[in-house]
């Protein structure tokens, strides 16, 4: 038997041929949440790390709730924050969408994102409850 992912591409999303915005894994229905820019649903960037922050938190939002989770199922958050970007903003940024969940977070300086003007890229783990 051949186990087989399903590619999540919630409508309220831009739309890129190169990924998929989450991938279930059926075998312990867990999900992977692809990195979300903070991009809003035609693909634009926001300005600035606040509001890019933010968007990219609800962008891992919607792909969750695709999935039939949310940020209570989330085990682990990976915030790539470009060199100079003011971590505490990124930080109070997602909080302010995220909320009170806790969950594991890894949070990294990088020398910049594959596309030019991204300040901040957000991936995720979640498992899918029964």
């Amino acid at each position: 038997m051949t186990a087989k992912t399903t590619h999540l591409d919630p409508q309220e999303l831009a739309a890129n041929p190169a990924f998929t915005q989450g991938v279930i894994a059926p075998a312990a229905r867990t999900l992977y949440v692809g990195g979300q820019l903070g991009s809003d649903g035609t693909g634009n960037l926001l300005d600035g790390v606040e509001a890019q922050t933010a968007q990219a938190m609800r962008n891992v939002l919607t792909v969750l709730a695709a999935a039939g989770t949310g940020p209570e199922h989330v085990v682990k958050l990976n915030i790539y924050l470009v060199n100079g970007v003011d971590a505490q903003v990124g930080y109070m940024a997602a909080r302010s969408v995220w909320g009170d969940h806790r969950t594991a977070v890894t949070v990294v300086s990088t020398a910049g994102h594959a596309r030019p003007g991204a300040l901040v890229e957000i991936d995720a783990v979640a498992i899918i409850p029964e």
